[in-house]
């Protein structure tokens, strides 16, 4: 079955620089320009991606991202924001997007950023309909991370994580101790490495830290390790 691609945008030059782009890579696109309508059709249907403007009629792209992540915890989302609007980058990274690209960009940024979350889409597919998988359990401490179920348990609790906070959270555990750079962890979680989009890294690993830490402001599991970047501490858990 083809994969199908919202995009949330009023812009209709944008819309179609971005339909024309993403069908090269075998998509199926859906055009919507109003928030409330934008909304019903992604708790309604199907999407492998859903692509977000901040600013819509009716209703925001933040609202539409904060519901829709609270309905779906697996949707994949990218917020589209204007590149003076720090504000909303950082609001969408909280309320759950998976990433995020300033307007102006390029088609080359575009289909990278839809590949990946592309990529991640897939493998959450795949956990949901095939049973043989040979990937057994990751377990540290109170914690257990399975990757045939695109599960987390911490102290035999589940956690709800987005497909990207388990990606990030499976890679910093499969390499305990290990330092990553906010670069490494672009290239090897999202699958790209463009400069000024660090934030995504932070934004993640604080919402990581809020579903396993038990005071997020003083973390032992995910730590940070300054002017270096981060580390999943073994003995944290």
């Amino acid at each position: 079955m083809t994969d199908k691609i919202l995009i949330v945008e009023d812009d209709q030059d944008i819309a179609n620089l971005m339909r024309v782009n993403l069908l090269e890579l075998g998509v199926e696109i859906e055009h919507q320009t109003d928030g409330k309508v934008a909304l019903e059709c992604a708790l309604s249907d199907e999407y492998a991606i859903v692509i977000l403007d901040v600013m819509l009629p009716s209703m925001s792209g933040l609202d539409i991202c904060r519901k829709v992540r609270d309905a779906l915890p697996m949707q994949s989302i990218i917020m589209l924001t204007s590149k003076t609007s720090e504000t909303d980058r950082v609001l969408g990274l909280e309320l759950g997007a998976d990433d995020y690209m300033t307007k102006p960009f390029s088609v080359r940024e575009l289909q990278a950023r839809v590949r990946s979350q592309l990529r991640k889409y897939h493998v959450v597919q795949q956990t949901q309909t095939t049973q043989q998988q040979t990937d057994t359990p990751l377990k540290l401490g109170r914690l257990v991370i399975d990757q045939r179920n695109h599960q987390v348990f911490l102290s035999e609790e589940e956690l709800v994580l987005t497909a990207t906070e388990f990606e990030l959270l499976h890679h910093l555990a499969s390499h305990p101790g290990q330092v990553f750079s906010r670069s490494q962890l672009l290239e090897s979680v999202w699958g790209y490495h463009h400069s000024g989009y660090e934030h995504t890294v932070n934004s993640h690993i604080n919402r990581l830290r809020s579903k396993l830490e038990n005071d997020a402001t003083a973390p032992q599991i995910v730590q940070t390790v300054w002017g270096v970047g981060y580390k999943f501490n073994p003995q944290g858990v």
